[in-house]
């Protein structure tokens, strides 16, 4: 007998969103993770909220919102927002029941000051990594480390002298215009930099005042970019630490000697690094530190590589050059699921939050499938 449609919904209900999540579903590890961490931060959000007043948006569901966004590349909060409108899923994670009312897109503007900032992610991040179940995958004594440009939220076109003046006029664009020197008194076009060579040193984006001009390499177009640096523990690929900085030359020099001295013991570690890392100071800082540095080899440098068959002999220098190649991965989620191959907030403090919270994100995915269950593997 053919089964008729029926066209009205009913009003109630009786099963509930927990019982509607597959027992097997990625996200249930996630989130028990990411609770565990938020319930230690507890004492943090206290001290960042009035005693008295009308009731907040719990930052326990914004940051795990946020997190969603991470995980499913969503490129705004009205979309995530759209989204835990009718998703159960996404409304099991972040805690809302089937009936709760969604909160204005405007919370997060409102609440990123206090929540979406470097320190903040920082110690979620720590918060997440100190978890007992994650102790045991993480080793204290060998890691990686690599940066990678992030390209900021600003364009040429915003791009003007830091002295005030007016760039020379723009040289003929066709054969109307005569040829020769440039005419007086024309002024340039917005964006417009024939003629020009643009350095760090003369010009400035009045978007993104801390963006400075980089590239990854010569057949590459310098853009207005911050660096992104990761420090990964090369047991299971998981991120420990991170940072974004100004895109200067010695960055990535010099965050890579800021988070190996900030590991924490005074046993001897190991540092894995590429050829960019292979200079006399780089390697005579980490030596003074008490880590041994595991550079790739950089033969082409005048003067050649700073480190010899002293280190290079060893067994252990070769599985560090190998696991390094791992925190690409990192880089290549971040910027391609993650959706941050452009940031769309500026200024250094909010690129970095918003840096750390999907390198967060990553290292939740990869805790997932790595504290998985032994029956669900053999499923």
């Amino acid at each position: 007998m053919r089964g008729q449609q029926e066209r009205s919904g009913s009003l109630f209900s009786y099963v509930s969103i927990e019982e509607r999540i597959p027992a097997s579903h990625p996200l249930r590890r996630i989130r028990q993770l990411a609770d565990q961490a938020l319930d230690r931060l507890n004492p943090t959000f206290c001290a960042l909220y009035a005693a008295e007043g009308r009731p907040s948006v719990p930052p326990e569901q914004l940051l795990l919102a946020s997190l969603l966004q991470a995980f499913y590349g969503i490129r705004s909060e009205r979309l995530l927002l759209e989204q835990l409108q009718y998703n159960l899923l996404f409304r099991w994670f972040v805690g809302l029941g089937p009936d709760d009312p969604i909160w204005h897109p405007t919370t997060f503007t409102k609440n990123r000051e206090r929540l979406l900032n470097e320190e903040l992610m920082e110690r979620f991040l720590n918060k997440v990594m100190a978890a007992p179940e994650v102790q045991p995958l993480l080793s204290d004594e060998h890691f990686s480390v690599d940066g990678t440009l992030l390209q900021a939220w600003a364009s040429h076109a915003s791009l003007e002298r830091i002295d005030g003046q007016d760039d020379p006029p723009p040289p003929p664009s066709g054969p109307g215009e005569g040829f020769g020197q440039p005419k007086d008194g024309k002024k340039r076009a917005k964006g417009d930099f024939r003629g020009i060579q643009l350095s760090n040193q003369t010009h400035r984006s009045t978007t993104d005042s801390d963006a400075l001009l980089a590239r990854k390499s010569n057949a590459h177009p310098a853009q207005p970019s911050y660096r992104g640096h990761v420090l990964m523990d090369n047991r299971h690929a998981l991120i420990v630490d991170c940072r974004v900085t100004q895109a200067v030359g010695t960055g990535e020099r010099d965050a890579a000697k800021a988070m190996a001295a900030e590991l924490p013991g005074a046993h001897k570690k190991t540092l894995g690094a590429d050829k960019n890392y292979d200079t006399k100071g780089m390697v005579a800082e980490l030596r003074r530190i008490g880590v041994t540095p595991h550079v790739a080899q950089n033969t082409n440098r005048p003067g050649g590589s700073a480190i010899d068959g002293r280190t290079t002999r060893h067994e252990g220098y070769a599985q560090s050059i190998n696991a390094r190649r791992g925190i690409e991965k990192v880089f290549g989620w971040i910027k391609q699921w993650g959706g941050l191959r452009q940031f769309k907030l500026r200024g250094t403090e909010k690129v970095a939050a918003v840096f750390s919270l999907h390198v967060i994100a990553y290292n939740l995915i990869r805790l997932g499938n790595l504290l998985r269950p032994a029956a669900m593997e053999a499923a």
